[in-house]
């Protein structure tokens, strides 16, 4: 497993994001709020976490959902998987939204996301008329049936 050094600034007064096993893929990202936030049903918020980072160039963070808060509470991530890129330096949001029919209070400290990195790539496109074949062709959403 690669590891890397990522400079991080944490200007709340929690633990920095943390693996909580060996093999984690994600670390838990906390809210760093002044008072409760309460969100209604539907609604969405920009939770701060008080975190700025730098990352290497060719990483990116990646915020996703805790799948806890997801399956009790109905609460996720609006742009699931939100990207955090290499070159932002500012703190770090998560755009919650509660997809449940009851209010969620969100409160200060309260794991909120993960946050992964990984590396990426970026594209050079290249123009053609025509694309190599397959044996899916164009076939798109629900092509293969339900069974």
């Amino acid at each position: 497993m690669e590891q890397i050094s990522v400079k991080i600034i944490n200007n709340s007064h929690h633990p920095l994001p943390a693996y909580a096993t060996e093999h984690s893929a994600g670390m838990d990202v906390r809210a760093f709020l002044e008072s409760p936030v309460t969100l209604m049903p539907l609604q969405r918020a920009l939770i701060p976490t008080g975190l700025r980072i730098e990352l290497p160039a060719g990483f990116e963070c990646q915020l996703r959902p805790r799948s806890g808060l997801a399956l009790k509470h109905g609460i996720t991530l609006v742009n699931t998987p939100g990207t955090v890129d290499s070159d932002y330096r500012g703190e770090i949001g998560v755009i919650l939204i509660n997809l449940s029919d009851q209010p969620f209070v969100i409160n200060d400290g309260e794991r909120i996301c993960q946050m992964v990195i990984t590396r990426h790539s970026q594209a050079t496109w290249v123009q053609v008329n025509e694309l190599g074949e397959t044996e899916r062709g164009d076939g798109g959403f629900g092509h293969t049936g339900v069974k």
